[in-house]
């Protein structure tokens, strides 16, 4: 595209949206806007070149052709409805392949492609440009945490485990202390007396004579000595005996 249709072009847009505030200035209903390039059997329309809208057999709107494009205001007549009606377009006396429905502010860029001859078989209509979609927001802020909810209501109660297995005996306990001694016992009751030992035997006979006599007196304190120390004896053991 050469820089003079380009600003051709631009000029176009400026007008396409200059005339809805002109139109809507004037207490009109919006019209349909269409503006784009006009080519007439393969070759750009010449300036002046007059492009036609036609609604139901009737010229609704023109434009002329400068700088090979074009820029057709179709607005609705008070009293008559073009929603959802076709528009035929010709440039000059060549007819224009796109048709497209006239709708409320509706409209758009549409080169047109316009032939003496008879037209094509099939026409597709170019649709309006899409809305342009905003960028999407910032996400929000949580929100508040809710309150906890009921409690449900407690499980039944387990089976009981099996019984664990039998502890190893504890270690035997070191011995206790040996105790102090008790108090002696009070001393026993003294035995009762032993009784008169036996008589010990008699002395030999003393000797005859003088030599008896003599000899007779040493023998008989001999035999009474031994006779005390029986007795002294004697005693003894019985009183032994009593104290056991």
């Amino acid at each position: 595209m050469t820089k003079a249709k380009l600003m051709a072009l631009i000029a176009v847009m400026v007008m396409l949206l200059a005339v809805p505030g002109m139109v809507l200035a004037q207490g009109q209903p919006r019209p349909a806007l269409f503006g784009g390039s006009a080519t007439l059997d393969g070759v750009t329309a010449a300036n002046g070149t007059v492009v036609t809208a036609t609604i139901d057999g009737v010229t609704a709107a023109s434009a002329i052709v400068k700088g090979g494009n074009y820029a057709i205001t179709i607005a609705q007549p008070p009293g008559l409805s073009y929603a959802g009606k076709e528009i035929t377009f010709k440039i000059g006396t060549g007819t224009v392949a796109e048709k497209v429905t006239w709708t409320a502010s509706g409209g758009g860029v549409l080169n047109m492609i316009a032939t003496t001859g008879a037209p094509p078989a099939t026409a597709t209509p170019i649709p309006p440009p899409a809305a342009v979609v905003g960028e999407a927001g910032p996400k929000g802020d949580a929100g508040a945490k809710g309150d906890p909810g009921v409690p449900g209501p407690a499980g039944a109660k387990g089976d009981a485990g099996a019984a664990g297995a039998a502890g190893s005996a504890g270690a035997k306990g070191d011995s206790g202390d040996k105790g102090d001694s008790g108090f002696p016992g009070a001393p026993g009751a003294p035995g009762a007396a032993g009784g008169a030992g036996s008589v010990g035997p008699a002395g030999p006979a003393g000797l005859v004579g003088e030599a008896a006599t003599a000899g007779g007196g040493l023998l008989g304190i001999i035999g009474l000595i031994v006779a005390v120390v029986a007795l002294i004896a004697a005693g003894g053991a019985i009183m032994m005996g009593g104290r056991r």
